[in-house]
């Protein structure tokens, strides 16, 4: 496996945090506080960081035209094996996720095709989940 990263968001609510990542994802906690709590994100270090400034909801305040839909800027997310992919979308939808981008497949036919879908959390960080039939295309030209 590659080196895990570490990555560091605001949240406005920790409680909001571990309901979404907890429990809609299944991500288990590691260490916390009561200003911040870890999350292993599909073997990552993800930290959600309480932010009193920070509204219930702020989405990203840019997006750029990707495949005729406005990605969110910034974002981070997790490249998924393609059957585990499959089954996280059917998991949101089944559940009630609201998706920024539902769902589908992204230059289909081309060299960089894959599976895509973005959301949002509950602070507004935006974050996308992605698969690749052959993970050897991850960085195809």
């Amino acid at each position: 496996m590659p080196a895990p990263f570490h990555l560091a968001i605001p949240v406005h609510d920790i409680a909001a945090a571990r309901r979404f990542y907890g429990e809609s994802f299944g991500c288990p906690e590691g260490r916390s506080a009561p200003e911040w709590v870890d999350f292993d994100f599909f073997g990552h270090q993800l930290v959600a960081h309480l932010d009193p400034t920070r509204r219930a909801f702020t989405p990203p305040a840019h997006s750029n035209a990707v495949d005729g839909h406005d990605v969110p800027v910034p974002h981070f997310g997790v490249v998924l094996e393609w059957s585990v992919w499959h089954a996280l979308a059917e998991r949101l939808r089944e559940i009630g996720t609201q998706f920024v981008i539902e769902p589908y497949i992204r230059f289909a036919g081309e060299v960089g095709e894959q599976a895509t879908f973005f959301l949002y959390d509950p602070s507004g960080n935006a974050l996308e989940f992605k698969s690749f039939r052959d993970p050897s295309r991850l960085f195809a030209k």
